[in-house]
């Protein structure tokens, strides 16, 4: 079982508006963890992000399940106005790992985040 994430971000406040625009049309809200990290969850905070090292982005996806389809097309709008990149815009999906409709993008930082329903 999966018990939280955290990601090192370069500048907080940047990352902590990305994420609070992706994350609220799936239902998640932010929890002030301290001065250098910041948490969002339903109700409690399971994804992380910090400023207190540098941050290593290397290969991979985090995978954020929305509660429908509007969702994650409100999702992905939303990380792309708040200075997110697209990789892929949201429609159906066929791989074993991802939901059957997904969007992808990357945060500031270059993360690689899915924003998915469906099969998950």
């Amino acid at each position: 079982m999966l018990h939280h994430v955290l990601l090192e971000v370069t500048d907080l406040a940047l990352s902590g508006v990305f994420y609070d625009a992706v994350l609220k049309p799936i239902g998640w809200r932010r929890h002030e963890i301290g001065r250098d990290t910041l948490g969002w969850g339903m109700v409690k905070p399971v994804f992380l992000i910090s400023d207190e090292h540098p941050p290593k982005p290397g290969f991979g996806v985090i995978t954020f399940s929305a509660p429908g389809i509007a969702a994650v097309k409100a999702a992905w709008e939303a990380g792309l106005q708040s200075g997110g990149e697209s990789v892929a815009e949201p429609g159906q999906t066929g791989t074993a790992a991802s939901g059957s409709y997904s969007a992808y993008l990357r945060d500031p930082d270059g993360y690689g985040l899915e924003i998915t329903v469906g099969n998950c």
